[in-house]
């Protein structure tokens, strides 16, 4: 059996109605925080303690490129997947300046750019160079998707060794919007053209070619999209396949985890697919302005934290909601009681 498929112990039920009881006695009128109550009570019951707390937090930017970008699905050619990835390594991308912010621990994984990045702060975990056009072919091998996998939980390993207590993945990865369009919609049973989005900023025009070569790399492939992980075979990138696995394997390990945008939330589902007890462990960051990601979001039955028109990936949105849950904790655990207060009520 799969790792993927080993067993995910649910959130601290008891920690969850202490938690639950302790937002009643607050001071303040039930319910009036919103959903400041029930991200503290949900941190509460994943970390097994009366006051949670997010000070140690991990983010593993996931890189690799594209096959279907030979397709022109995509504003930016392919050459600036490798330019990101130099860019992350020298701290100047946005995800860059948030982690900075956060003080959390950042590292960045080579997992299939087409040319090896040699530098000492990216982590190379190569599946190969590249993914196939998965409009002619599968777009990895099952061995390359095994590389892929494992580099998602490799990742996770890191982060529980330096005891983190929040896990956020990103991706980089030119064209992996159609990728990520590819996947909802063998997934979801959906049409491509209700999931295919502007990605990097295409027209009308180019998103209608966009849909379009996605429905016929479907039509392909239709009769071997029979599990998900034969979907991330077949449709997937190197990263979204290494942010699938580490989901699952935060999960796995009860390490919280703030899901980003729409690439990584249908790794979020691919993940939900393969071992459903994971999405008990998964916050939501942002509801991104890219088109499928509205419909991800329900078919995950998810409430996300934020709606700020963004739609950047490498994590953005995730981190931006980090600061949210911090604040839901501090709420949680230092709001005087009604008895601590001395105000009677009822």
């Amino acid at each position: 059996m799969h790792s993927l498929f080993a067993p995910i112990s649910a959130p601290n039920s008891e920690f969850h109605q202490r938690a639950l009881d302790r937002q009643l006695q607050l001071t303040k009128p039930p319910g009036s925080l919103g959903m400041l109550e029930s991200l503290a009570i949900k941190l509460a019951a994943m970390q097994g303690r009366d006051q949670p707390q997010l000070n140690n937090i991990h983010i593993s930017i996931f890189a690799a490129d594209h096959g279907i970008a030979a397709e022109g699905v995509s504003a930016f050619p392919q050459a600036v997947t490798a330019e990101m990835v130099k860019n992350f390594a020298a701290g100047g991308a946005a995800v860059n300046v948030l982690a900075r912010h956060l003080k959390a621990e950042f590292e960045v994984i080579d997992v299939g750019l087409l040319a090896a990045v040699d530098l000492p702060n990216v982590i190379a975990h190569r599946a190969g160079c590249g993914t196939e056009n998965f409009k002619t072919k599968p777009a990895m091998s099952l061995p390359q998707l095994d590389i892929a996998l494992a580099a998602g939980q490799s990742a996770v390993h890191r982060a529980v060794a330096v005891k983190a207590e929040l896990f956020i993945g990103g991706e980089m990865g030119i064209a992996n919007t159609s990728s990520a369009s590819a996947m909802a919609a063998a997934l979801l049973a959906i049409a491509p053209s209700e999931l295919t989005g502007a990605g990097t900023g295409l027209n009308n025009q180019q998103i209608d070619h966009k849909a379009a070569v996605i429905a016929q790399a479907l039509q392909k492939h239709q009769k071997y999209l029979d599990t998900p992980l034969a979907i991330l075979q077949y449709l997937g990138g190197f990263e979204i396949a290494a942010l699938t696995a580490a989901y699952i394997s935060a999960a796995q390990q009860g390490l919280p985890v703030v899901v980003d945008g729409f690439i990584s939330s249908v790794a979020a589902l691919i993940a939900f697919k393969i071992n459903p007890d994971c999405a008990a462990w998964f916050f939501y960051g942002h509801r991104s302005e890219e088109k499928g990601h509205k419909i991800v979001l329900q078919a995950l039955a998810a409430e996300p934290i934020l709606n700020l028109q963004m739609r950047l990936g490498e994590a953005s949105g995730a981190l931006m909601a980090v600061p949210i849950l911090q604040m839901a904790c501090r709420l949680h655990n230092e709001m005087a009681t009604f008895t601590q207060a001395h105000i009677t009520i009822g």
